[in-house]
């Protein structure tokens, strides 16, 4: 007869865990509405950039400057810059990416091309720490919703090697934000940067919303409002060097958005995980109870038929 004390005991440690599973989903859903607004409200000054580099580069052939990061060299090694989390709990998104990141790798060095790796992420550190890959840099243990200094200091390391010459593309891995049940890992380069990149296209954003007690994503297609310089309008500094003094912060946005879609992805699998985790438990919990009621109502009845045959006995 099964132990009645150990399914209490079972249930209530299943009943204790899908608490912890509720509130990592409900802490994780408030902080995907962050990264939500974080987006909203850095997209003003993306879009006065966009417009800015959109104008000069009509007023100016790249093609002509001399700019760094405009360099077109000889692929001889490259730069792969793998975005995952510090946290797990969050389903399948670190093996996606690191798995994407293998397979990118595998491809480059198949054709003589030797592979540096800059990671963002306790998980992709340690992993690729454990195999043979040459990891110039890491950033660990960073502020779950993305910030505009942090997104500076990982392009800063990136625009060293490439202006250096440590490497001659740098290529950006990260996981693009498609729904709360949906991401996916995608590719990016980011050096040399290519004139037709600068412009302007029509982009979107992601809203999460609550629609009849569950947890939706509307996506927003935003195209950034361009009206062009006056023609006869002067520039107090010569237009290339304002564009060198611009790229930095067009390069910093770049990777903030990556990042921020990244953490979005992130939060939005653990949400999903931590949901089926709470479903699990309340299935087994439901088990569990069905188990007990059964073994308890099997007790009572031994006990009757012991009362019974007590009784016919004397």
């Amino acid at each position: 007869m099964p132990n009645l004390k150990a399914i209490r005991d079972r249930i209530q440690s299943v009943k204790n865990t899908k608490k912890i599973t509720e509130a990592m989903r409900l802490v994780a859903a408030a902080k995907v509405r962050r990264a939500q607004e974080q987006v909203l409200s850095t997209r003003p000054f993306a879009d006065a950039l966009a417009q800015v580099l959109y104008n000069l580069q009509n007023r100016l052939s790249f093609a002509e400057t001399e700019l760094p990061l405009f360099e077109q060299r000889e692929v001889q090694a490259v730069a792969l810059l793998v975005v995952t989390g510090d946290r797990g709990l969050c389903g399948g998104y670190n093996v996606n990416v690191i798995k994407r990141a293998e397979k990118r790798a595998k491809e480059l060095k198949s054709q003589g091309i030797a592979v540096k790796l800059v990671i963002v992420g306790s998980k992709a550190k340690q992993y690729f720490g454990r195999r043979d890959y040459d990891i110039v840099a890491t950033f660990a243990n960073l502020e779950q919703i993305p910030n505009a200094s942090e997104a500076a200091e990982v392009a800063d390391s990136l625009v060293a090697l490439f202006v250096s010459a440590a490497v001659d593309r740098v290529e950006l891995i990260y996981t693009r934000f498609v729904s709360l049940i949906s991401s996916q890992p995608v590719i990016q380069t980011l050096f040399p940067l290519s004139p037709q990149g600068l412009e302007v296209t029509d982009d979107e954003i992601f809203r999460l919303i609550t629609r009849g007690g569950k947890f939706q994503v509307e996506r927003e297609k935003i195209g950034a409002d361009v009206s062009s310089f006056p023609q006869d309008m002067i520039f107090e500094q010569d237009p290339v060097q304002i564009l060198d003094a611009l790229l930095p912060l067009y390069n910093t946005n770049q990777l903030l958005r990556a990042l921020q879609e990244s953490a979005a992805s992130e939060l939005a699998a653990r949400m999903t995980a931590m949901s089926n985790a709470s479903d699990n438990a309340g299935q087994l919990i439901g088990t569990l109870s069905l188990s007990y009621n059964k073994a308890r109502q099997a007790a009572i009845t031994q006990e009757l038929l012991e009362v019974v045959a007590g009784a016919n006995s004397l």
